[in-house]
């Protein structure tokens, strides 16, 4: 299984580096094909409560429900909707982000949020606890059952579905080290882009390097331990925007919304920081050592202002060569790359 994953990773991540318009349609493509087997899926539960099977949904709020057991249990929920803010990191590369980023984020989340319950809802309907528990694939099991024939589409469209959502976060999180590097944050290489493609290669090797690193782990342990980085990452940067908000009340901002939405949203990053640390401690002390760890790094690479020659002349050499080998180069304008329309950024 593991070198599959490898393979197909370093397959988009060649693409991703080879050119941004072919990484964008091949996600509007693989993300029209998630949306179909998951329309078929809402079908097929739909039909099934239509026929009287309702008996599973009258089940469907059996079990324990502790508050540590809801937040872990919304770690692994909000897992699946990943991507609700990876748009956000993409808006250099985004048409009018003022118009098309609102634009996109009011009829993508909605739209997701809507068939992903309606997706549950139809598992819920069709499948016992058990055997939502004992299953490695709730919609192939869920085809097995409800799709007669079709079943033996399920776990291509899953394939699909992986597949797509691997593209996506390679071409948003190779970003985030291009933004860093641009900041200082990082080594200056991976903010370079390709001579001629335009695209952050070093960013988005060195992303799939990370993502090789991670394929051992236990995807249980994994994403209690990442969601808690993420989540605790999330809330720190809306309390500093709702301390500038109030601090600097006349600062320009072209998107506003209302101080209720932050806050309510930071009160949930609380919660969901906060509980784990008491019910898990093994994932959220293995995320805390994470985000202390890259302090000495800070410190050393960012802090360290007067660095021996010898250091500097080996970092030199070694960005040069890298250079050379991927043929990039630090833009010296705003990079021209092609840019994402909106129907692009809703998908």
């Amino acid at each position: 299984m593991l070198p599959n994953v490898s393979l197909f990773l370093g397959l988009l991540t060649f693409i991703n580096c080879a050119s941004v318009r072919l990484t964008m349609r091949i996600q509007t493509l693989f993300t029209g094909a998630k949306l179909l087997a998951l329309i078929v899926i809402i079908g097929a539960g739909a039909m099934h409560l239509c026929s009287g099977h309702t008996e599973q949904l009258e089940r469907a709020w059996d079990g324990e429900h502790s508050v540590g057991g809801v937040a872990l249990a919304l770690y692994s929920g909000l897992f699946a909707y990943g991507g609700w803010n990876y748009l956000n990191f993409v808006t250099e590369e985004l048409k009018d982000p003022y118009r098309n980023l609102p634009r996109a984020i009011w009829v993508g989340l909605p739209l997701v949020t809507v068939i992903y319950v309606l997706v549950n809802v139809s598992y819920l309907a069709v499948l016992s606890p058990s055997a939502l528990m004992s299953s490695n694939a709730v919609a192939v099991s869920f085809g097995t059952i409800m799709l007669g024939p079709l079943r033996y589409a399920v776990p291509v469209f899953v394939a699909l579905s992986t597949f797509g959502s691997l593209n996506g976060i390679l071409f948003t999180s190779g970003r985030l080290f291009l933004a860093g590097a641009r900041k200082g944050h990082l080594p200056p290489v991976l903010a370079f882009i390709h001579l001629r493609k335009r695209t952050p290669v070093p960013a988005l090797a060195i992303t799939c390097f990370l993502s090789l690193c991670m394929l051992g782990a236990d995807i249980i342990s994994l994403i209690n331990c990442l969601s808690f980085v993420l989540w605790l990452s999330i809330g720190a940067a809306i309390a500093a925007l709702l301390w500038l908000r109030t601090s600097q009340p006349h600062l320009h901002r072209p998107i506003r919304v209302h101080m209720a939405l932050p806050i309510t949203f930071l009160a949930c990053c609380v919660y969901l920081v906060v509980v784990p640390m008491v019910t898990e401690p093994r994932s959220t002390g293995m995320g805390i050592i994470m985000t202390l760890s890259g302090i000495p790094v800070y410190v050393a690479g960012v802090l360290w202002k007067n660095k021996p020659e010898m250091l500097t002349a080996i970092h030199r050499s070694v960005t040069h060569r890298l250079q050379r080998v991927l043929l990039v180069v630090e833009p010296d304008e705003p990079v021209d790359v092609p840019l994402l329309t909106a129907g692009d950024a809703q998908t």
